[in-house]
């Protein structure tokens, strides 16, 4: 009796679950996704950089004697024209030493025109024998060496007459004072750098060039423009690159000039653009959404589609990268038209199953 009734309940547990569980194992639905076709084109390898402009002529000018300063007559910004007078020293010491030397130099001419008269007397006297050799040769030495010390002097007063002109600082070209480094009041040194001009006739924008840039940089084509109108392009000459990198950032200079020569503001922001020698190669542009890797390189996934139906499978596929647009990626490897998955690439496997949009619905988007 008991066992019968163990049979009776284990039977009907058996049915209960029995009737619980399908028959069969249900198929999951393909996942939606979103694509892109691949379409290759032609382009050109190009590297951004950006610089400022400058002037090819930038020199720092300094007094050429020390002094007092007494007059400041330039701003930073101000230009200047060849000739215009930058800065004055007090020149009162400058004036006593060139009033000193000048009496002086008329002490030795007159010494010399002296010693000049007595040769000449002690000459004539020597031919009928009223002054001997030795006087005559004393006499002539003695009046040259007047004559040196007075041209001596002579010098000495042109050294001193430059040492005034020296006290007034000119502008040696025209262009734009860039930094201004004494003040009224201040004693600079004899050289001590005051005062930086640029000359504005031949700008150049100055961009510095990472290692591996540097091979690729010559003989290309460099085009640029200014942050303040980025719609005026133009196009530059490379005049110069240096070939030893900086030290502390490991870059190399360049400095490049306008092809046709044009005004450039001075410290403006530039954005120059060098395009690569290289022949062009054919690539694909795709968002950068749909960037994967496998093992460290960049992939894709490609949806292989069943016949005319919209539902396929997604496959991993490597691909070339060749630069950046925007938002967008250039890439090569995959065939030309492939669909390659555009967004919730972290949720593909291989072979999953998904569902492309309906051409309505994709045109319905655009």
């Amino acid at each position: 009796m008991k066992n019968s009734l163990a049979t009776a309940v284990m039977l009907a547990v058996v049915a209960m679950l029995g009737a619980c569980s399908p028959d069969e194992p249900s198929e999951q639905a393909p996942r939606p996704v979103r694509t892109a076709e691949l379409s290759y084109d032609q382009a050109r390898e190009a590297n951004r950089y950006v610089g400022t402009v400058q002037s090819r002529h930038e020199v720092d000018q300094a007094f050429r004697v020390g002094g007092r300063v007494v007059q400041r007559k330039v701003d930073v910004g101000q230009s200047v024209r060849e000739g215009d007078i930058i800065g004055l020293l007090d020149d009162a010491d400058y004036r006593l030493a060139e009033e000193a030397l000048r009496q002086q130099l008329i002490a030795a001419t007159a010494q010399a025109r002296q010693s000049a008269s007595d040769r000449d007397r002690l000459s004539a006297l020597k031919t009928d024998g009223s002054v001997s050799e030795s006087d005559d040769e004393r006499a002539h030495s003695s009046a040259l060496s007047a004559k040196a010390a007075a041209e001596a002097k002579a010098r000495e007063l042109e050294l001193a007459r430059n040492k005034l002109t020296y006290t007034v600082l000119r502008a040696p070209r025209a262009g734009v004072v860039t930094a201004v480094r004494f003040e009224l009041g201040q004693v600079v040194a004899e050289g001590q750098p005051v005062v930086s001009i640029a000359g504005q006739a031949e700008p150049e924008i100055v961009v510095d060039v990472p290692e591996d840039h540097f091979a690729s940089f010559k003989g290309s084509r460099y085009q640029a423009w200014l942050a303040s109108a980025p719609d005026q392009k133009f196009d530059l000459v490379l005049r110069e690159l240096s070939p030893q990198a900086a030290a502390q950032t490991r870059t190399y200079r360049a400095r490049l000039r306008p092809a046709t020569p044009r005004p450039l503001p001075l410290g403006a922001t530039a954005t120059v653009v060098v395009d690569r020698a290289a022949e062009a190669k054919p690539v694909a542009a795709i968002p950068a959404s749909a960037m994967t890797q496998r093992n460290g390189k960049p992939a894709v996934w490609v949806v292989r589609k069943a016949g005319t139906e919209a539902a396929g499978t997604v496959d991993l596929l490597d691909v070339a990268v060749h630069g950046y647009r925007n938002e967008a990626v250039l890439v090569s490897g995959p065939p030309a038209g492939a669909l390659v998955v555009t967004a919730g690439v972290q949720k593909m496997a291989p072979g999953l199953k998904v569902a492309l949009p309906s051409p309505v619905l994709a045109e319905a988007t655009k």
